[in-house]
């Protein structure tokens, strides 16, 4: 039988019923800029709602940049946009401390000049495309939330939340990250082309007069308060069994892996894919106003958790199999625990 677990507080239940509620007013202002992209939406929601990073990868043209930027104003929050170059310097991002004279004292003084890094939510756009050099400055600030300059820290302020944006066509002269700089992203988000009525929706829409106001949803300490409520929210250990079972069936040198995953894997996911299915859950059920998170979260986060976390193996490249497919069919075989 599955672990007794406590529940929220009648307090708590009524802000749950506020977070369910302002969700809802939350994909309200963002679809009067964002036509279609439901899914592309909740996802992103739920990481904001648990303080997670996101990959988000799809070909130009598909408003990346609009969604995130939208994100931002319907919540408050200060924005910036960066796009990744080769010849980009981590001073580039972060600040750098320059000598500038003191016009009360005469003398001159080093300061730090804050880089675009300082924002609430960043877009960092093709980070593929810029050395790993200044790909480390950015992944210190997403698990620091600080940058280090000639010695210095200095701490930026939260909420603080960066969306790298990769483009899966063209990848010649880009610098990949490595699957250690990749498990730093809570979810990879695949944002595909629109159905054919949202195109034309879309095209209506871009190509004549446009006055689009989005308005506020919460104020910066609700949106606070929400997050922390969100890791309030119980979790039985039935469901953390499950999260956990998911990530261990992906790994091939574990006892509980399918033949399939032996055949194709070359590592599986770690110990922040448990971590972030079980987050992610909470968020998803938070959106519902449920006060307890299910199975039925588990695996609806688990796909966004999983498929950058899997790295397929030249048996998996030979025969076309993709970290998608290794996920679809992980999460197939894997079956939740009976406590009956």
């Amino acid at each position: 039988m599955a672990d007794q677990v406590q529940p929220l507080a009648q307090a708590d239940i009524k802000m749950l019923e506020r977070i369910s509620s302002g969700y809802q007013q939350l994909r309200t202002e963002i679809a009067k800029a964002i036509i279609g992209q439901e899914d592309v939406v909740r996802d992103l929601l739920a990481a904001i709602f648990c303080q997670g990073h996101v990959l988000v990868i799809g070909v130009p043209g598909l408003a990346k940049t609009l969604l995130v930027k939208t994100l931002a104003q319907s919540l408050g929050w200060t924005f910036n946009r960066i796009q990744f170059t080769p010849d980009m310097m981590p001073a580039d991002i972060t600040g750098m401390e320059l000598l500038q004279d003191d016009p009360t004292s005469g003398r001159r003084d080093w300061r730090f000049m804050r880089g675009p890094i300082f924002a609430n939510i960043i877009l960092a756009d093709e980070i593929n495309r810029t050395p790993p050099k200044t790909q480390s400055a950015l992944l210190e600030a997403m698990q620091e939330y600080q940058v280090t300059s000639m010695g210095h820290t200095h701490p930026i302020e939260q909420p603080f939340i960066v969306v790298a944006t990769q483009n899966p066509i063209e990848q010649e002269g880009t610098y990949p990250l490595p699957e250690a700089q990749l498990d730093r992203f809570m979810f990879s988000l695949w944002i595909d082309y629109p159905s054919t009525d949202e195109e034309e929706e879309i095209v209506l829409g871009t190509t004549g007069p446009r006055d689009v106001n989005i308005q506020h949803v919460f104020t910066r300490d609700e949106m606070a308060q929400f997050q922390e409520l969100v890791l309030q929210i119980p979790v039985s250990r039935h469901v953390v069994s499950y999260a956990v079972a998911i990530a261990r069936s992906s790994r091939p040198q574990g006892p509980t892996a399918s033949d399939y995953v032996k055949r194709y894997v070359e590592w599986g996911a770690g110990l922040r894919a448990s971590q972030y299915m079980v987050l992610a859950a909470k968020s998803l059920a938070a959106f519902e106003g449920e006060p307890t998170v299910s199975a039925k979260h588990v695996r609806q986060a688990a796909p966004l958790v999983l498929r950058h976390r899997i790295l397929p193996n030249y048996n998996a490249t030979g025969d076309g199999v993709t970290a998608q497919q290794i996920t679809d069919r992980v999460l197939a075989d894997t079956k939740e625990p009976d406590y009956a």
